[in-house]
């Protein structure tokens, strides 16, 4: 009789552990421990302590509500809200200081209008209430603060139920009647956190191994759906596949056969842990590439095992996939030299150097006048930052490898600011162009800022500028203790290759967005990158245009002056094996005009 199980397909393997794997196991076990993973018991009672007062002002939130839609005393009485936690708290992963994700489940009078306008009025008269920020434009709409210290994201789905029980059970499908796509969007992460736990085989190992990996990507610098990365619940779904695969192995195994499998997985065949399911009388849209051409443009789609199934990973590019494809292949070959005695646990954790790996970047710097609306800015300006960088790899036809920084530093000597940045350079699959290459950025970038100015809460002082930096001109305060890492060669090898004797590969040169220009006048020139439309960093100038309809706009980099008497040339246009792109501007020979974005 064949064995039952939990995936959609046979497991790979039903072996269990050797006493190598018992012993790994205890190692990584420590690691985690000494890594500071685990919380302390005192933080488990605060967390739950956040969550009785949550509980309790979003009751009194809607009774509020519905006392001012006019209806009587005894429902008032009975209107009823209830939390649901899901994501790393829910799963028994969280460490020290990580957020509480949140949803909140209200009944169908009280809108997301309600929830975002008279919930946030009462959060903010809460003195234990600390950095209030609303994002109810994001794809999931959420509330954002600090409650007692502790972080929290709080969602909000609006039931077609008329008082909500308090016994009420999400994971039935029958919770999304006649309900909108934002609120079935806010039910997935709870309903998808529970499924979860149903169809992994061992949830000790399971916790153990995702732990690890958690771990392992904010270390190496892939841990962000924001910026095009995987987030928590992809992670969290390629480990419980892993489970599935070898239901009886401890983590160590676990985490060697995650980088196994990943490192070598045929994107974009999806991965699932169950077979998908369809409700055609709920209406709500179920991920299918072969019925849908958006899912079957997506590049790394990871599926939710609930309905309506999902991709979780949909923000991933063509470039955060390329870093993360090398990244687990590193992971791959560490474990390998783990199962030769020839590396420790250590050596898979180290930190990804990314300043050391890349000669040239974007600096994002995004201001704002005081310390509510920089919170704000902030918070909008990271959401469109995908758009930003995806635009930025379309425009080069992926010749450019595209690396978010995922999360941004501030200067303490510069309140109410901060600072995003992109790694760029020139993709090591391409055969080497001994000529001048030239990548035109101006039309991503002015985009980019026409776009983020769109802002909805916009107000006088918010801005953003962009900047070509090298290396060597990262502000100090980015790195710690102040000490500046050793600056990359020509060409950076693959984080998990070996060192080799070859030659140093010329990356080209790389214009993107306004012209680089010396004080003097001089064409700015960088060994490697050559940004056309993108300010130095020395001659970066701000700037902020109001229209007369109160909303900001920026004005596009104004087209070059070229007096008569100077000799002008064609560009060549860059070969890239598609269809040749689009003739550039000529572009002077001798720059006499200085120009700012």
């Amino acid at each position: 009789m064949a064995m039952a199980y939990l995936g959609p397909t046979e497991s790979k393997s039903l072996f269990g552990p050797t006493y190598t794997d018992v012993i790994r196991t205890q190692e990584l076990e420590k690691f985690l421990t000494d890594a500071g993973l685990y919380p302390s018991n005192e933080d488990a009672v605060r967390r739950e302590e956040v969550l009785g007062r949550l509980d309790q002002v979003v009751k009194t939130w809607i009774r509020r509500v519905t006392l001012a839609k006019g209806y009587n005393k005894q429902f008032v009485q009975e209107a009823n809200a209830k939390i649901f936690t899901y994501g790393s708290y829910r799963l028994g992963v969280h460490g020290p200081g990580a957020d509480i994700d949140v949803l909140c489940v209200g009944s169908r009078h009280a809108t997301r209008e309600d929830f975002f306008i008279q919930l946030k009025n009462m959060l903010d008269e809460i003195p234990e209430v600390a950095e209030l920020h609303p994002v109810p434009d994001a794809h999931v709409p959420v509330m954002k603060f600090k409650l007692m210290g502790v972080s929290v994201d709080l969602l909000y789905a609006r039931l077609a139920l008329l008082v909500v029980p308090e016994d009420l059970d999400i994971t039935q499908n029958s919770i999304l009647q006649n309900v909108d796509e934002q609120t079935a969007r806010s039910l997935n992460g709870s309903r998808v956190t529970d499924q979860i736990l149903h169809l992994v085989p061992n949830i000790e190992n399971f916790r153990t191994t995702l732990r690890c990996v958690r771990y392992w990507a904010k270390r190496r610098c892939v841990y962000s759906n924001v910026y095009g990365f995987l987030g928590g619940i992809s992670w969290t779904l390629l480990v419980a596949h892993i489970c599935q695969q070898f239901p009886n192995a401890l983590p160590s195994m676990l985490v060697s056969r995650f980088f196994e499998i990943v490192a070598s997985w045929r994107w974009p065949e999806p991965v699932m842990l169950c077979e998908l399911e369809d409700v055609p009388s709920l209406g709500h849209a179920v991920w299918d590439s072969k019925r849908h051409y958006k899912d079957s443009m997506q590049l790394m789609p990871i599926i939710t095992p609930v309905y309506p199934a999902m991709n979780s990973s949909f923000n991933v590019s063509a470039s955060t996939l390329g870093v993360m494809t090398e990244e687990f292949q590193r992971g791959h070959e560490i474990c390998k030299e783990m199962e030769e005695n020839r590396a420790e646990w250590k050596t898979l954790f180290e930190q990804y150097p990314f300043f050391e790996s890349y000669k040239h970047f974007l600096q994002i710097n995004a201001v704002a006048q005081n310390e509510g609306d920089f919170r704000l800015w902030h918070g909008w300006v990271e959401s469109r930052l995908r758009i930003f960088f995806m635009k930025i790899a379309k425009c080069t036809y992926d010749m450019l490898q595209v690396h978010p920084y995922p999360g941004y530093f501030c200067d303490n000597t510069r309140p109410h600011s901060c600072i995003f940045f992109l790694g760029l350079k020139k993709k090591q699959s391409l055969v080497p162009n001994k000529g001048e290459q030239l990548f035109d950025m101006r039309g991503p970038i002015e985009e980019f800022k026409q776009l983020v100015h769109t802002y909805t809460m916009w107000k006088a002082g918010m801005e953003i500028h962009i900047s070509h930096v090298k290396c060597k001109d990262i502000p100090g305060f980015v790195f710690s203790g102040g000490e500046r890492p050793r600056c990359p060669a020509k060409s950076v090898r693959p984080a998990w290759s070996k060192p080799s004797n070859a030659a140093a590969v010329d990356v080209g040169k790389v214009p993107g967005v306004s012209a680089n220009v010396s004080s003097e006048g001089q064409q700015f020139r960088v060994t490697g990158l050559h940004l056309d439309g993108v300010e130095d960093e020395k001659n970066l100038s701000t700037q902020q245009v109001v229209g007369s309809s109160g909303m900001p706009n920026v004005s596009c980099p104004q087209k070059r002056k070229v007096p008569e008497e100077l000799e002008v040339s064609e560009l060549a246009p860059i070969s890239h094996g598609v269809n040749p792109p689009p003739k550039r501007p000529p572009r002077l020979k001798l720059n006499t005009v200085k120009e700012t974005i």
